[in-house]
């Protein structure tokens, strides 16, 4: 009798397969999902894989401009209107003799019209305002590092917020000294800022931000749940800063952070029972299959990272104890927080080290850990989000949102 060749052995098994099969479904779900359903649904997610950039990036970017332009006017009305009180202007917002927690807005004049710090500094007060008993151990410190004497906002702030004005009444010799580059210089205005605020306040924390850092609206329960219940855990209480913020772009589970591969995986293992679970009842399949839960294992992951980890980190703002903590990688600064010990040490640490082009202030506390034997943390998801698209490092002449 001859035996069939593999070509027609292959032929006949296809023939085999229904449209009742389980390969087949499973194989057309893949490709309605993948194919149809969620570039359809995904092609403006600025973070995710299906994002249409060519398509959609700078109209995009223009209207995030135009829509933070009206935003730095309502934050610039927002203190002009301001009311007076006894003919003096009011501060903003005045914590106990010592805070427990300084909140340092570090400045510098740029871009004008979008009014960066106003935004920032509004939003903290409004924050704050909501917040009531609970964050009047908080005090708003504003640090403005600018050379020149043309930082109209900062000067607007000094009537509503205390200030430290790195180099006013100083010989500003920056220019002078060629080793100084604008890397080098950032560093040492956050070295000034981070010691002016221990100095002046004696706080048990501080919280850095930079100018472009909006506060989210859970900023402030999130940090008293952190600060006073997960961060008297033995491997916590001792880190050197807690970041607030990662880009978007860079918390994807494809990166090196190992921790998030342990995170994918363990989505896998919770949807890919859930929707094998769902499939066989209204497949009316019988039994378990274990090649039917590593598909939909497989296919979860896979369909959480297209659409983007940013999106579904979303759901984790439902109350503070969802919010995750892990190790910190080592982009970028536009909110920190630290120990008042801690600060000290970095205070030390950063003295020891010189920024340059492609090592700026991340890496250099980033580098520190290792060398210096200490542990940091990021907070997902973020509690600030991210509005300049205007460097004070780098001109900018095309901003872009990616």
């Amino acid at each position: 009798m001859k035996t069939p060749s593999p070509a027609a052995m292959l032929l006949r098994r296809l023939r085999r397969l229904s449209w009742g099969s389980t390969a087949v479904q499973l194989f057309i779900l893949t490709v309605v999902t993948f194919g149809l359903l969620a570039p359809l649904a995904c092609h403006r997610l600025l973070h995710s894989y299906f994002y249409l950039r060519n398509w959609h990036l700078n109209q995009m970017s223009q209207e995030f401009l135009q829509q933070s332009l009206k935003e730095g006017e309502a934050a610039l009305h927002y203190f002009e209107e301001l009311p007076s009180a006894n003919g003096s202007v009011p501060i903003v917002w005045q914590a106990t003799p010592r805070p427990w927690l300084v909140i340092t807005i570090i400045t510098v004049d740029r871009q004008p019209g979008f009014h960066y710090v106003l935004q920032v500094v509004s939003q903290f007060h409004r924050l704050l305002q909501q917040c009531g008993p609970q964050c009047e151990g908080h005090q708003l410190f504003l640090c403005n590092v600018e050379r020149s004497v043309s930082h109209f906002d900062a000067k607007l702030l000094s009537k509503y917020v205390p200030v430290a004005n790195r180099y006013e009444g100083t010989e500003d010799d920056y220019g002078d000294d060629p080793s100084t580059n604008s890397f080098e210089k950032e560093k040492q205005d956050y070295v000034y800022c981070l010691e002016s605020s221990l100095q002046t306040y004696n706080p048990d924390y501080v919280l850095m931000v930079e100018d472009d850092a909006v506060p989210e609206e859970q900023i402030f329960p999130v940090l008293e749940h952190l600060l006073r219940a997960r961060f008297s855990e033995p491997h916590l209480r001792d880190a050197l800063y807690l970041k607030l913020y990662h880009p978007e772009r860079l918390q994807h589970y494809i990166n090196p952070e190992p921790m998030r591969i342990l995170e994918w995986l363990g989505v896998g293992m919770l949807l890919g029972p859930l929707l094998t679970w769902i499939y066989m009842r209204f497949a009316s399949r019988p039994g378990f299959s274990w090649p039917v839960l590593l598909f939909f294992s497989l296919y979860s992951m896979g369909l959480v990272e297209l659409v983007g980890r940013h999106y579904f980190l979303e759901l984790r703002r439902l109350s503070p104890s969802l919010y995750s903590v892990v190790p910190a990688s080592q982009c970028c600064t536009p909110a920190m927080l630290f120990p008042a010990p801690a600060a000290r040490r970095t205070l030390t640490y950063l003295s020891q080290v010189y920024c340059h082009k492609g090592f700026g202030k991340d890496m250099a506390l980033y580098s520190l850990l290792r060398a210096k034997g200490e542990r940091a943390y990021v907070v997902e998801p973020n509690l600030v989000k991210h509005i300049g698209l205007f460097s004070s490092l780098r001109y900018n002449f095309h901003p872009s949102l990616l």
